[in-house]
Order: structure tokens, then sequence, then C-alpha cells
């Protein structure tokens, strides 16, 4: 796949922005609304869409200020010193292999539709492979990773688009069932709102990866915002659509119970063609996801390592297939462990507090980059207020056993920077991150998923139709 070019527009950087968010997120978020408010969690995905948003301008005014590969540990590093970036750094590795553990979870909760009998034992052992096999073709090389990705992507969200539609066209002609799974509306009162927004805020999180080089921009104060807005609202009114579509062909209450929400709703629908739709388009999408995140979140350990501020064999790189083998190797057995020890909940939370944790950071480094550098989006000092005030507010809406694990993980990266903080810097990792080239440029510029291509064809048929028209 050829890299975007050097001149991005706005049409360019809205693809991005689409194609680093969607992905196999909705395949396993779908239903962690339903049993915290029943129907109208639906206003849970959109409120979550618009506090991404919020942060979202946070990173991309960070990114025009300090155009650097990095993230929230570029930011906070050059903000608040190597200490803040070492942190924010180190919760961003927790949360990317906390993410990366959930997917083998959620492709046995798919793979269980159909062997709804396989013993726990054989559970384990499949999620083994799933992540050994997929870190094994990441190891071997990018390009081979690329070349599976490639066909992955036009099987991840086919199915759920075509199921979507369906349901549209289905409900417009026999609404009956559609109003009668949203009645009543509020169930369970409000309460439950903070805690399926942390749960739903996983389907949006990605977007850090999407603010690149602002020279790489054109016109960049104008098409930054304008792609984010835009991109989150389309995947707003996506996640949206698609919500409302499971939530009007599946009780509220069945659905809360189910570990695999869309073939649930494919049955309700299509029948037994609809499950087995959706739930091989789920394994697809599940495996592509995770695929590409494993070296995308390989890249974090080999960044702080070109700073030493990890020790120096996170940034081996293996002479022969050019891949950060040890970070893979590490990231692997991390993610192994976790996914056979933890259910996909508590590692969404764990992941999403970690994140939030680097949002915290990311919306308050807005302030002293701003006063340090010249340039940048401009954001209105409201925005970085607001991205702290969310960040905050996400963060205790998780429960208390949670807070204190998430915290006691974060203060865990403390010792290890006591140890390596003093560590050698290795010059050429320091300059390939710097400048966004190597092993990872890929991940950060392809935006490889199928929702952005079937955006691009669209944009182009009605293009065409307009000039037909005129």
């Amino acid at each position: 796949m050829a890299y975007l070019k050097r001149e991005l527009g706005l049409f360019d950087v809205v693809n991005l922005v689409i194609g680093t968010i969607v992905g196999a997120d909705i395949y396993i978020a779908a239903a962690f609304g339903a049993g915290y408010l029943g129907p109208s969690s639906i206003f849970a995905w959109l409120l979550a869409g618009l506090m991404a948003i919020t942060i979202a301008l946070c990173f991309a005014e960070c990114s025009s200020l300090l155009p650097r590969v990095g993230g929230p540990y570029a930011y906070a590093k050059e903000a608040f010193g190597d200490f803040a970036g070492f942190m924010a750094g180190w919760a961003l590795l927790i949360a990317s292999w906390s993410a990366i553990a959930v997917f083998p979870l959620a492709f046995v909760s798919y793979l269980l539709y159909f062997y709804p009998t396989m013993p726990q034992w054989l559970q384990v052992i499949v999620k083994i492979l799933f992540i050994l096999i997929l870190t094994l073709i990441n190891y071997y090389g990018v390009k081979e990773a690329g070349r599976l990705n490639d066909v992955l992507t036009i099987l991840k969200l086919a199915p759920i688009l075509l199921f979507t539609l369906f349901g549209i066209v289905y409900f417009l002609f026999n609404p009956g069932l559609f109003l009668s799974n949203f009645t009543p509306l509020v169930p369970l009162g409000w309460g439950g709102m903070g805690s399926a927004l942390v749960l739903i805020f996983w389907a949006y999180v990605g977007f850090e990866l999407v603010t690149v080089p602002s020279d790489e921009i054109k016109d960049a104060k104008k098409t930054i915002p304008k792609a984010i807005i835009l991109g989150m609202g389309v995947i707003i009114i996506f996640y949206l659509v698609t919500n409302l579509v499971i939530l009007g062909a599946v009780p509220w209450m069945e659905l809360s119970t189910s570990s695999a929400p869309l073939s649930l709703a494919g049955s309700a629908l299509l029948g037994g063609f609809g499950a087995i739709l959706l739930t091989v388009g789920a394994l697809f999408s599940i495996s592509g996801s995770d695929e590409a995140g494993i070296l995308s979140s390989a890249r974090i350990p080999y960044a702080m390592a070109g700073d030493g501020l990890l020790p120096g064999f996170f940034a081996r790189v293996h002479p022969e297939y050019g891949t950060p083998y040890v970070a893979l190797a590490l990231q692997g057995i991390f993610t192994g462990v976790a996914s056979i020890l933890g259910s996909i909940s508590q590692l969404i939370i764990l992941s999403v507090f970690t994140l939030l944790f680097c949002y915290l950071i990311t919306s308050l480094a807005v302030f002293p980059l701003k006063k340090k550098y010249d340039g940048g989006i401009n954001l209105p000092w409201l925005i970085p207020v607001l991205g702290v005030v969310i960040s905050l507010y996400m963060m205790t809406q998780c429960k208390f056993n949670e807070i204190l694990t998430g915290v006691l993980i974060i203060v865990l990266g403390i010792p290890i920077y006591v140890k390596y903080s003093p560590g050698e810097e290795i010059k050429s990792v320091k300059r390939e991150i710097e400048l966004g080239r190597g092993i990872f440029a890929r991940w950060i510029r392809a935006p490889d998923r199928f929702l952005v291509h079937f955006l691009r064809r669209l944009a182009v048929l009605i293009r065409k139709i307009r000039l037909w028209v005129s």
C-alpha cells in the first residue's frame, strides 16, 4: 500500500481519523451500555464521541506545536520534563498492551458461536495461538504484516455495514420491533451513565495516533481541527446508527449479557445467515485490528528506549526482518498472560483508565507548549480546560478497585524510571522517531480500513452524480 502524500488535504486527514479509530471495537463494545442504561445507552455513545472530539483537539494542538511522533510521551516530556514524559509513555504502554489483550478474548467469544461447548483449556490454547501467530507475522516483517492486513481490512466492516443498511430498511417497514425494544427508553435511570461512558469511550480511542506532524498538512491550522471534527462526526454517526439497529433488534436485557452482541443482533434480523455473516466478520475484524495494533504498540517502548528511559534491548531491530523483535516478544508474553487472567471489561477499563491519564497530561501540556512554541492551531483555552475536566471525570467514574489497580500499575513505572533515567540515548532511534520514519511510519500514515475505502468510493460517486446533474 502506498504512503500518504506529503501534502495532506482535508479529505486525506479525515480519512486518517476514520481509518485509525474504526475497527473491531464496535463488535466488542456494542453491548456494554445496555446493562447500565438499557436502550438509552445510545446517548452514552453520543456523549462519549463528543468527549473524544474535545480531547482529540488537544492532541491536534500539541501536534501542531510539537510535530514529533510519540504522542503523549513526546508532549509531556517537552512540557513537563523527562519524568512526566516517562509516566505518560509508561501509561500509554500499559493502555496499548491491555487493549491488545482484549482481542484474543473477543475472538474466543465470537468463536463460541460455532463451538459453544469449547472447554476452558481449549479457549486458553486458542488465545495463545491467536497472539503467537499475529506476533510472528509482525516479527517476520512489516511487508508481510501489511499484506495480511490489506486482506483482512476488506472483510472487517463490510458485514456490519450490510447489517446496518438492512436494519434501517427493515425498521422503516417494520417499526413495531424497533419501538418495542426502545420502550421504555430509560428503564434503569441515568445512574449508570458514568460506568457506561468508560466502556463505550474505548470504541473512540485511537485519535492520539492521527495527529501527524503538521508540516505534512496543507493549511494545518484550519485543516487539523476541521478534519478531527468531520472525521469524528462521521464515526459518531456510524456508531449511533449501528447501535440503534442493534438495540432495535435485540431486547436490552438479552443484549447486556451477550459477549458476542453482533451475532445476536444478526440472528434477530437475518436468522442463521445474519449470525454467521456477522460472526465471521467479527473474527476477521478482531484479527485485523489486533494484527495492526501489535506492531504499532511496540513503537512505544521502542521510542522510550531510544531516549534511554527503558532498557536498550527494547530498541533492538532484527537485522534481517527490520522489526523490533524484543519489544514484540515481551509484548506477546504480557498480552497472553493478561488475556488468560483478565476479562474483556477489566482489560478495557484498565486500558481506558491509563489512557485517560495520558489524555489528562496531554490536555495540560497544551498550556506550556503554547508558551514555549509559536504557531499551533490556536484552540480556544476552553478546549484544553474541558479536556482536563473530561479526563478527570472519566477516571473517577471507574470503581474504587479499578482506580486503585490503575494507579498502582502507573506508579509501578516510578522504580523503572529511577533505574533507567540516566540511560544513554540511542541516537539512531531518536532520529527515526523525530523524523517519523522507519519501521513504524506505515502504521501511523496508512488509513487502510474498509470504512475509509467505502467513504472514498462514495465521495467519488457523489462527485460524478453532481457533475452529471450539472
